[in-house]
């Protein structure tokens, strides 16, 4: 008899290693992936991200440590955990022969459903499909089979649902689009696992994000709080005049740089307090500059992104 699952966590991974021969694909992995959230998994090319994804749905099934799907292991009670998942991989794997619409309420059966034109009806009118549901589905465009993919994977209403690279290959507008649904799935209840290669999508989209280099999970942190913990804002101004020494000195703990003769850009944590009076790094800066005896032109800022993030936790894996 499988455990009640608790309500913080819908799928529960413990001690999680994939082995090929010599190569850990997967190493000693522990997540647990709560109720309604969307969870960005992020990591390079071969880092382990669609092995481990394997390992949860199904198509992998020798490995060490356990995955529970709602308290349902995916080994011992296969039959419950798959039909509690829903899987939109990298690859297209539809059969080319069938009209879109009949390929959706096949889809169905193999969980145990029968045929639900309803369902599918509102899938291709959600995904606008719907002018193309009498068509073969390998007269449509790189787009629509993408999206078509999504349908599949939603067709047995799944409480979680695994999304490898979704957008890969697909348009700007379509991309958006996708994201507005996923947004929806997430607020009707549908827990959600993305893997991308668009840093824009996972800071967008998710509650909490991991990053997995080489079969480990580096790091496991809401959105808010991995910017609180890696992030930096800088500041650059032009002035008017060259930068001297004595001023790059006075902002050493800046990390002062000159990009230009007359340009210095300044970095620093967020939240920033620095300086002997936690004085604010704008305000001091203006005050350095003053007392350099110069003027500022012009002044711009920013901050780094999840793309940054992501690059610094990596590299210290390294």
């Amino acid at each position: 008899m499988a455990e009640p699952y608790s309500h913080r966590n819908l799928l529960s991974i413990k001690n999680l290693t994939k082995r090929y021969g010599a190569l850990t694909a997967v190493d000693d992995v522990s997540l647990e992936i709560r109720p309604g959230e969307i969870f960005a998994l992020l990591g390079v090319n071969g880092a382990g991200k669609t092995t481990m994804i394997g390992c949860i749905t199904g198509l992998i099934s020798r490995f060490e440590g356990e995955i529970r799907i709602a308290g349902y292991d995916v080994r011992k009670d296969y039959r419950i955990a798959r039909q509690l998942v829903g899987l939109v991989p990298q690859e297209l794997n539809f059969d080319g022969f069938f009209p879109t619409a009949e390929t959706l309420r096949y889809q169905g059966g193999y969980f145990g459903h029968r045929a639900n034109r309803a369902r599918a009806d509102e899938l291709l009118e959600t995904f606008s499909l719907t002018e193309k549901a009498d068509a073969n589905t390998r007269k449509l465009s790189g787009g629509m089979k993408r999206r078509l993919m999504v349908c599949k994977s939603l067709m047995h209403s799944p409480a979680l649902l695994f999304l490898d690279e979704p957008t890969a290959g697909v348009d700007v507008d379509l991309r958006e689009n996708l994201w507005n649904y996923i947004r929806k799935l997430r607020d009707s209840g549908t827990t959600i696992v993305l893997t991308t290669h668009y840093l824009e999508e996972a800071e967008n989209l998710a509650d909490r994000i991991g990053i997995i280099n080489r079969g480990r999970l580096l790091r496991v942190d809401s959105r808010d709080e991995l910017m609180r913990l890696f992030g930096r804002r800088w500041i650059e101004v032009r002035l008017s005049g060259p930068v001297p020494s004595g001023l790059m000195d006075r902002l050493d703990d800046f990390q002062p740089e000159t990009p230009a003769p007359d340009r210095l850009r300044i970095t620093f944590s967020e939240p920033a307090h620095h300086g002997s009076c936690d004085e604010a790094p704008v305000k001091r800066l203006m005050r350095e500059i003053q007392r350099a005896g110069l003027e500022m032109e012009t002044l711009e800022g920013g901050r780094n992104r999840l793309e940054d993030i992501f690059r610094e936790v990596v590299h210290s894996d390294a």
